[in-house]
């Protein structure tokens, strides 16, 4: 690992941007380029211990097959067991040393070794984070409201809140000009990346497919969606003194950015 992607201390982040921003992007792009941060994505949580039938994933199941939404407190249960298993959160009244496993999963590849590590207790919590470098993450699909990110901070406290934004316009043409390979996923797009030849997929010659939602009605709904719960989000974190905006027109743009103010803030 070169120096300039070695973590001094552990990095909680989240990324929040509109639909379509290219928060999986950016977010896969520093997973491959920082080997100590991992991704905790509560969908995968949820869909594990729904597959793997836990006493949790049973609740979840039963509930979406009712078509209820899974409660806040669930999906924080799913973050705390994940965090408690990796060793990175622990239950107790003050910091006292205990063992951490280093785990890896930028390229799906896992070591573990052990160091004693003096843990801190955020503000008002009954619980003790980690804060040594291989302790971090990125964490995806929650908080997505102030409500869950106020509910969050009682379990652990996120160190920055990454504001990903694109101009609305930007984002319009780059939806609408997007062409997808269904069987493999394959993206194109007819304004900067487009297939070889018109509609069709590079690979196998099968016709390429838009989505329902690439359309500039269904994003506009998404979008107001997105700024309603948004905004106090942002809000909440800007308030916490964690919150930074990155501004660019493209992935290729913001990603270099993300990357200087991540070092800048917990690099080596």
């Amino acid at each position: 690992m070169s120096p300039n992607n070695h973590l001094r201390r552990a990095a909680r982040i989240i990324l929040v941007g509109a639909p379509g921003v290219g928060k999986g992007t950016h977010a896969e792009r520093m997973l491959k380029r920082y080997p100590q941060l991992s991704s905790i994505s509560s969908g995968d949580l949820l869909r594990e211990n729904v597959r793997n039938k836990t006493p949790l994933g049973i609740q979840a199941e039963a509930l979406m097959k009712r078509g209820e939404l899974v409660p806040d407190n669930m999906i924080l249960r799913l973050i705390r067991n994940s965090l408690t298993t990796k060793g990175w959160l622990v239950p107790g009244d003050s910091a006292q040393p205990i063992t951490v496993n280093t785990v890896s999963t930028a390229s799906n590849t896992s070591s573990s070794s052990a160091a004693s590590v003096n843990v801190p207790r955020p503000t008002n919590s009954e619980y003790s984070h980690s804060d040594q470098p291989d302790a971090s993450f990125i964490l995806d699909g929650f908080p997505r409201t102030a409500s869950q990110a106020s509910q969050l901070d009682q379990l652990i406290p996120i160190n920055l809140a990454i504001h990903v934004h694109t101009p609305t316009e930007i984002i319009l043409d780059r939806i609408c000009n997007r062409w997808i390979h269904p069987a493999s996923g394959r993206t194109y797009n007819t304004t900067f990346n487009p297939p070889q030849k018109e509609g069709l997929d590079d690979v196998t010659g099968e016709k390429l497919v838009q989505r329902d939602d690439d359309n500039p009605e269904v994003w506009k709904a998404r979008l107001k969606q997105f700024e309603d719960a948004a905004m106090p989000l942002l809000e909440h974190y800007d308030k916490l003194g964690v919150l930074w905006k990155v501004v660019g027109d493209s992935s290729d743009e913001i990603s270099p950015k993300i990357f200087k103010e991540f070092e800048r803030q917990f690099g080596a």
